[in-house]
């Protein structure tokens, strides 16, 4: 009934941690007479409820593509996550354990250790070329999903994402890149899809925009289930479905105001664990199946139905005899919601479902019987002696818990140790795993308060700003401990210009919700924002939470800060550390040129003119459309002479900002010294007529009448 196994993982040190696991020695069984597959194709798609699927509820829309894999493949029914967040719910899938094992419970405060083998290192070691294309920030390679694939492809093109989700490239985007690697490999390989739709906000394409006016969000299923069908219709052409495993599956699904929840991360219903698990194997027959299965799952079936070898630390069952119609084990699935708990203060949400029977654990506990109410609308609890599901629960919790791993972190030298902390490895918040939660801590007494906030918002935005005001501080007054509420209340603040206001009410919302750090954020951004360096400075170095020890932006406002107090040397070393946490983050990459431009004008060493030059062609090499970045390399490259370079900069620039009176004058200049004196004059003369003349500085102007009087058709 309940998980007693304590599972047999040893530990070396070689350099650096690393896991070992015992190989099984179960051969694979193929499926029917078929020969095994050899290649591996899996597509998720982020915060898809299974019900929005036609192949599972006929209710909402049709979903033909889906459904045609459906159709030729075998359809579980009650497959579950073990979260109902994106980072987490994928490292269940791609390390075959949970996040008690590996330790990932969100998307804010972890990353995936290396010490972990994944499901593409694995395949790699077997032979596989590996690739990976997934399709928002949440899985970016920073938080440590990448290892072991040959591609990881998080590049986000800006000219194609969504500029309000951080990071976000269609799903049109990401089969079409994933079928350009696809056409260049031999078998056996092994291709990870991940799609972002349908997650929020819902914004489909047209036609689906049109088609799903009322409902967005089935419109972004439906568009997805467009762009999946030109996916399968590639394997259909090359020859592909006999020789490869398919299989597809949600990392979660999608509240849409079930429970009183817009979207998902804050509960554990099934509105949000239950998931769409299909799997297409050549020579399976077309069934559904019933069984309770869940996430972890897949990897031991994975490695069974392509006849490899499977480690044993993995905390699933393979659902292969499932596929030849036989039952497969019964056991309690693990399932938490735990971002409300580390990201807000809230109190935790754990449970499991075993048969019918679904038990959460939180100050106000909840049983559903899944048979009968599979919506989960009559909590059985207060009825019941909880007793023994508490003991169920905690067993499991017991048996699939890593219980090395602090004894591993203890035989980290310094530096290891430390590195593991910069980048979020271990995980140390004190702010919320000391506090003790009751039910006035319980989700579904806090996200009344969360719905109430974001209401305000709503009341701005009609230009009821009194109301929203007033709203925001009764629920401030009531609860103190809502976070959103004040970093809502600041935002109206700062749109009316009460930045005073504003700083006030975040500096409040620090000291009575430390753990929600977007108040943290905004209040770095507003001081930045106005000049106050000490107080940016000393704010960033006083909080303690995991999310700024791995958020790049956060040391490149440090950064920023120390740069225009004149303390150099501490401004290169936050942008430094801002780099090392994203190596594709150009802001950072032109900050830190800019400053050792300056280093070189301060003393003539050509080391650090070099290290400029060269960190301005990275932050162009990552963002072609960085104006900022031109503008620097192009300075860099005229005041040292190199006046052809710097007519290619400044030309640039004037591509992505035709009206920009400074380049024009720099391009002028650059010209004038290459002795192309036409387009020079062309270039000054443009500067001089510019409305936009009055901005430039005085210097600058001195510098453009200057040059002007060897132009002799400009009148002056």
């Amino acid at each position: 009934m309940v998980v007693k196994k304590r599972w047999n993982v040893c530990l070396f040190l070689s350099g650096c941690v690393a896991l070992t696991f015992i190989i099984s020695g179960d051969p694979a069984r193929s499926i029917g007479k078929q020969k095994t597959p050899h290649n591996l194709l899996l597509v998720t798609i982020d915060t898809l409820r299974a019900d929005r699927l036609s192949c599972y509820s006929k209710d909402h829309l049709t979903t033909p593509n889906i459904d045609s894999l459906a159709d030729s493949g075998v359809l579980f029914t009650r497959a579950f996550a073990h979260t109902s967040t994106t980072l987490p719910s994928h490292a269940n899938i791609l390390l075959g354990t949970t996040p008690l094992f590996h330790g990932v419970h969100d998307n804010s405060n972890f990353i995936v250790r290396q010490e972990f083998t994944s499901l593409a290192e694995h395949l790699k070691a077997q032979g596989y070329s590996t690739a990976a294309v997934v399709g928002a920030y949440p899985l970016d390679s920073r938080f440590g999903l990448s290892q072991g694939f040959d591609l990881y492809d998080d590049e986000y093109d800006i000219r194609n994402v969504k500029t309000d989700t951080g990071g976000e490239r269609t799903a049109d985007i990401v089969v079409d890149r994933s079928l350009r690697w696809l056409n260049q490999q031999r078998s056996p390989w092994f291709l990870w899809i991940h799609c972002w739709d349908p997650h929020a906000p819902y914004d489909p394409p047209e036609p689906f925009k049109s088609r799903f006016a009322d409902k967005p969000y089935d419109g972004e299923v439906a568009f997805v289930d467009d762009v999946v069908g030109r996916l399968f219709d590639y394997l259909g052409e090359k020859n592909l479905w006999e020789s490869s495993l398919v299989i597809f599956t949600a990392d979660h699904g999608e509240s849409l105001w079930d429970h009183d929840e817009e979207t998902h991360g804050i509960f554990a219903y099934n509105a949000t664990i239950w998931i769409p698990l299909i799997i297409h194997a050549p020579g399976a027959k077309s069934r559904k199946v019933e069984h309770n299965v869940a996430h972890v799952d897949i990897f031991p079936t994975v490695c069974e139905l392509l006849d490899i070898r499977k480690p044993d630390f993995l905390q699933g069952i393979s659902l292969s005899p499932a596929l030849r119609g036989k039952k497969i084990r019964e056991r309690p699935i693990y399932f938490e919601s735990l971002y409300p708990y580390y990201s807000r203060g809230w109190a935790p949400l754990t449970g499991f479902v075993e048969g019918y029977e679904k038990y959460m654990e939180s100050p106000v506990p909840e049983l559903y019987d899944l048979e009968e109410d599979f919506d989960e609308l009559r909590n059985l609890a207060a009825g019941r002696k909880l007793n023994s599901y508490q003991k169920n629960l905690a067993e499991i919790v017991e048996g699939f818990a890593y219980e090395e791993s602090g004894k591993a972190k203890q035989k980290l030298d310094r530096r290891a140790l430390e590195r593991l902390r910069s980048l979020g490895y271990i995980n140390d918040s004190p702010e919320t795993e000391q506090k003790i939660v009751g039910p006035e801590h319980d989700v579904k007494v806090m996200i009344q308060y969360h719905n109430k906030s974001v209401e305000a918002t709503s009341l701005f935005h009609e230009g009821k700003t009194d109301n929203a005001v007033r709203l925001l501080k009764e629920i401030i007054t009531e609860r103190s401990d809502i976070g959103i509420a004040y970093k809502i209340l600041a935002d109206i603040y700062d749109r009316e210009g009460r930045i005073d206001d504003a700083l006030m009410v975040l500096k409040s919302g620090l000291e009575a919700v430390p753990s929600y750090y977007e108040n943290f954020y905004s209040y770095v951004t507003s001081l930045l924002s106005i000049g106050r360096y000490d107080e940016v400075i000393s704010v960033i170095h006083a909080n303690r939470s995991l999310k700024k020890e791995i958020d790049p932006e956060i040391w490149n406002f440090l950064g920023l800060a120390y740069w225009n107090k004149g303390q150099i040397p501490e401004a290169r070393s936050a942008y430094e550390r801002s780099i090392s946490l994203d190596r594709k983050y150009s802001v950072a990459f032109n900050n830190l040129a800019t400053l050792h431009l300056y280093m070189f004008k301060e003393g003539e060493d050509p080391g650090e003119y070099d290290k400029a030059v060269g960190y301005f062609k990275e932050a162009i090499a990552l963002d072609p459309f960085y104006s900022e970045a031109y503008q620097g390399l192009g300075i860099a490259y005229l005041g040292t002479q190199r006046h052809d370079e710097a007519v290619g900069c400044f030309k640039e620039i004037l591509k992505l900002r035709p009206d920009d009176v400074q380049t024009m004058l720099y391009l002028g200049l650059s010209y004038k010294n290459t002795g192309n004196l036409g387009d020079g004059c062309k270039y000054l003369s443009a500067a001089k007529s510019s409305p936009s003349f009055h901005q430039l500085s005085p210097e600058d102007k001195a510098r453009l009448e200057n040059a002007l009087k060897d132009c002799p058709q400009v009148r002056h």
